[in-house]
C-alpha cells in the first residue's frame, strides 16, 4: 500500500541537524507512527513520504519553511523575575507553558539574570535545515476513531471514544 491522506504510516527516522548531530532516533526504539495528511508531523517531510512503500528507504532534507519556520526574534523577550516567584528553581533550558494574548505557547528560558528572565517562545528547531533518514516499516488505512481524532491510536489515547 502506498502512502496517501489518511494512512497510518510506521517509519523508523535518523534527524541530524547541518553539523551532521543527531537531534532524535526511532532506531533504538519503536517506529513513529502518525496519521499521513493530518499534519501530524513537519510538512516537508510528510510530503517527502507520499506514494512510498512499506521497506522504502530515503534521505530527505526539510529547510527551515517546511519545518519548524525562522527563528523569529521578536519571539524571544525578557519577563520580570518577579513572574516566575511560583517556581521553585528556575533554570536555563526549563520549557514552559506560557499564556499571551494570542493563545499559550511554550517557552524555552535561555538566560536568568538578576531580574529578569529571557524566554524564547521559537521551536528549538526553528530556523535550522533538518537531514532525516527513513525507512517506511508499515503503511496501513486508518480507522474511523483516527480519522475522527486526528491521530493514530495506540491503546488509550486518553479520549473517550
Amino acid at each position: 500500500m502506498q502512502i496517501a491522506a489518511n494512512t497510518v504510516v510506521s517509519i523508523h527516522y535518523n534527524l541530524k541537524n547541518n553539523q551532521g548531530e543527531t537531534l532524535d532516533s526511532s532506531n533504538d526504539g519503536e517506529p513513529l507512527a502518525y496519521l499521513h495528511g493530518a499534519g501530524n508531523i513537519i510538512p516537508g517531510l510528510e510530503r517527502e513520504l507520499a506514494g512510498k512503500l512499506v521497506g522504502d528507504k530515503l534521505e530527505v532534507e526539510v529547510t527551515p519553511d517546511l519545518a519548524y519556520g525562522e527563528r523569529r526574534e521578536e519571539l524571544v523577550q525578557n519577563v520580570p523575575k518577579k513572574h516566575f516567584e511560583a517556581i521553585e528553581s528556575l533554570e536555563v533550558g526549563m520549557r514552559l507553558h506560557a499564556e499571551s494574548d494570542a493563545g499559550e505557547h511554550i517557552v524555552t528560558i535561555t538566560e536568568i539574570s538578576e531580574n529578569e528572565v529571557t524566554v524564547d517562545a521559537n521551536h528549538p528547531l526553528a530556523g535550522e535545515t533538518l537531514f532525516f533518514s527513513v525507512t517506511i516499516v508499515d503503511v496501513r488505512e486508518a480507522n474511523e476513531d483516527e480519522l475522527e481524532h486526528g491521530h493514530v491510536h495506540h491503546g488509550d489515547c486518553g479520549h473517550s471514544h
